[in-house]
C-alpha cells in the first residue's frame, strides 16, 4: 500500500464569476451615467449663466440709453425751472425768454416741447410757440405732486395720452427764492422713443422688457400690451425684487402668459427700472437638445453594454457550470460517489495546514473491506461492487461535517479525514461507521471492515504523510487483530521507531 504526499496538487484557476461581470458592467454604467449627468449639469450652468450675461449685459444697455435721456430732459427741465426764478426774466421780451429759457434743451423726435404752467395749473410759457393757447393742467397728477410736495425732485407720470400722442411726462417743480411754489415745469417723453429703441435689438420671440416706475408702474413694455401699460405690477415677485435689490436676478413667471423666466434687472435707483426676461425654455432649448442626443447615445451605449454583459455572464454560467461538472468528474470516485485519491490528498494537504496555524488536532482513518477478495472471487464483480458502495454509504451516513473528507482511497480501501477531532472522536467514529457497515450486510456471509485511527497535532516542518503512514500502520494491526475491530495507532512510538 503506498501513501505519502502527492507531487502535484491539482489548484483551481482563477475563474471570472458572472455575478462580478455583471457588477463591474453595472458599476461602470453607472460610473459613465454620473460622469455624463455631471457633463451635463456643467452644460446646463454655463447655458444659465451665458443667458444671465447675456441679460445683464442687455439690461445694462437698455438701461443706461433711457437714464442717459431722461437725464438729459431732466437737465433741461432744471435749467427751465432755475431761470424761471431769475430776477428779470418777466420783464424780456417773448423771444429773449425763449432763447434764456429753452437755449439749452435738449431736442429730439421723441421728446415733447416744454412747458411751464403758474401756481394755478394755466400754461404760461411753451418751447414749441411765443403764443400758446390756453391749457390747465391743474387737475393733472404731475401738478399735484409738485404742489403738495416741496422736496420733490423729477417726478416720471403714469403713461398718458399727453397732446394727441401716448407718452410718460417728466416735470419739475418751480420753487421761488422765499420757498413758495410758483409752477411746474414740464416735458414728454413719447412712446415711439421707447418702441424705436426696442425695434434696434435683437430680441427673442418670448423675450421681454419691461420699463417700470419706482412704485411698480409700468411705462413700456415689449411685447407692446397696451391693457398692461400703465398698471402698478408691485404685487408681482419678479417687481419686487427689482426695486428692493439695486441689481440682480430672479426666476418667476410671467405676467401674461405665466412662462417660467430668468429676469434680470439693473441698478433699480434710477427713476425708471429696466426689467428684462427670457423664458427657460428658450435659454436651455439648445442645452435640450444636445441633452436629448447625449442621453439617446448614452441609452444606446448602455443598453448594448447590459445586453453583451447579460450574454457574457450566460456563456461564464454556462462555462463555470460545466466546468464545476468536469471538476466534480474529476474529485469523484465513480462507483461509491465518494471523494478520490486526488480529491483526498488535495483536502488532506490544504487541513493540514489550516491545523498547523490554528494548533487543532486531525484524525484520519484508514478503513479496508475485509476479506473481499474472497468475496469478490466468491460472488462476482458485480457483488463485490455492490458491498464497496454499501461501505461508503454506511461511511457517508456515519461523517456529516462539512470539513470532513470521505474518499476512496484504492481498490476496497476508504479514506476519512475528520480536521479538528481529537483521537477519542475519532475512535468514535470509527466505530459507527464499523457498527453500520455490520448491521447493513446481509446473506451468507457478512460484510465487515477494519479501521485505523491516527490523530495529532501538526507542527511546522511535520509532513502529512507521518499521518497517513500512522493510520495505514494502525490497520493492519486492526487486520491482524482480527479483523472487524478498530485500531488507535500509538503515534509517539512511532515517530521513535522512524
Amino acid at each position: 500500500m503506498r501513501f505519502g504526499r502527492r507531487n502535484s496538487v491539482a489548484h483551481r484557476p482563477w475563474r471570472l464569476s458572472a455575478k462580478l461581470l455583471i457588477a463591474s458592467s453595472v458599476a461602470t454604467v453607472i460610473g459613465f451615467s454620473a460622469i455624463c449627468a455631471s457633463v451635463m449639469l456643467d452644460m446646463r450652468r454655463g447655458e444659465e449663466e451665458l443667458a444671465r450675461q447675456t441679460l445683464e449685459n442687455l439690461a445694462s444697455t437698455i438701461d443706461a440709453e433711457i437714464g442717459r435721456n431722461i437725464e438729459l430732459f431732466d437737465l433741461s427741465l432744471r435749467a427751465v425751472a432755475s431761470n424761471m426764478v431769475a430776477p428779470g426774466i418777466k420783464d424780456v421780451s417773448k423771444p429773449i425768454r425763449h432763447l434764456i429759457l429753452f437755449d439749452h434743451a435738449a431736442t429730439a423726435k421723441h421728446f415733447g416741447a416744454i412747458q411751464v404752467f403758474d401756481a394755478d395749473g394755466q400754461l404760461t410759457i411753451d418751447a414749441s410757440t411765443l403764443d400758446p393757447a390756453a391749457e390747465n393742467r391743474a387737475d393733472e397728477e404731475y401738478f399735484r405732486f409738485h404742489r403738495d410736495r416741496p422736496d420733490a425732485g423729477l417726478f416720471i407720470s403714469r403713461p398718458m395720452l399727453h397732446r394727441g400722442a401716448y407718452a410718460i411726462v417728466l416735470s419739475r417743480r418751480i420753487t421761488g427764492n422765499d420757498g413758495r411754489f410758483l409752477g411746474v415745469v414740464a416735458g414728454s417723453i413719447r412712446f415711439s422713443y421707447f418702441h424705436d429703441l426696442f425695434g434696434r435689438l435683437q430680441l427673442g420671440p418670448d423675450d421681454t422688457i419691461s420699463v417700470l416706475r419706482q412704485d411698480g408702474t409700468l411705462i413700456m413694455r415689449t411685447p407692446f400690451d397696451l391693457d398692461l401699460i400703465g398698471k402698478n405690477l408691485g404685487n408681482l415677485p419678479a417687481v419686487r425684487n427689482a426695486m428692493s435689490v439695486p441689481s440682480g436676478w430672479y426666476t418667476g413667471l410671467g405676467a401674461v402668459d405665466q412662462e417660467p423666466r430668468l429676469f434680470i434687472w439693473r441698478d433699480s435707483t434710477r427713476p425708471l427700472v429696466v426689467l428684462v426676461g427670457k423664458t427657460w425654455s428658450s435659454i436651455l432649448s439648445l442645452w435640450r437638445t444636445e441633452a436629448a442626443r447625449i442621453g439617446a447615445i448614452m441609452l444606446a451605449l448602455i443598453a448594448f453594454v447590459l445586453a453583451v454583459t447579460l450574454f457574457l455572464a450566460r456563456e461564464i454560467s454556462r462555462r463555470a457550470s460545466a466546468e464545476d461538472k468536469l471538476e466534480e468528474l474529476a474529485t469523484t470516485d465513480a462507483l461509491t460517489g465518494l471523494r478520490n485519491r486526488r480529491k483526498f490528498d488535495t483536502e488532506m494537504d490544504s487541513e493540514w495546514r489550516r491545523a498547523t496555524r490554528h494548533k487543532v488536532p486531525v484524525s484520519l482513518l484508514m478503513i479496508d473491506a475485509d476479506h473481499f477478495k474472497s468475496y469478490n472471487d466468491t460472488f462476482g464483480h458485480q457483488a463485490g461492487d455492490e458491498m464497496l458502495v454499501g461501505i461508503a454509504i454506511c461511511i457517508s451516513d456515519s461523517v456529516r461535517r462539512a470539513g470532513d473528507c470521505a474518499a476512496r482511497y484504492g481498490g476496497e480501501e476508504f479514506a476519512v479525514l475528520l480536521p479538528g477531532l481529537a483521537a477519542p472522536e475519532a475512535v468514535g467514529v470509527a466505530e459507527t461507521i464499523r457498527a453500520k457497515v455490520q448491521q447493513w450486510s446481509e446473506g451468507p456471509t457478512v460484510a465487515t471492515v477494519s479501521i485505523g485511527i491516527a490523530s495529532l497535532t501538526p507542527v511546522p516542518n511535520l509532513d502529512w504523510s507521518i499521518l497517513v503512514k500512522a493510520a495505514d500502520t494502525a490497520l493492519y494491526a486492526a487486520k491482524a487483530g482480527g479483523r472487524n475491530q478498530s485500531v488507535l495507532a500509538s503515534i509517539p512510538q512511532f515517530l521513535l521507531a522512524a
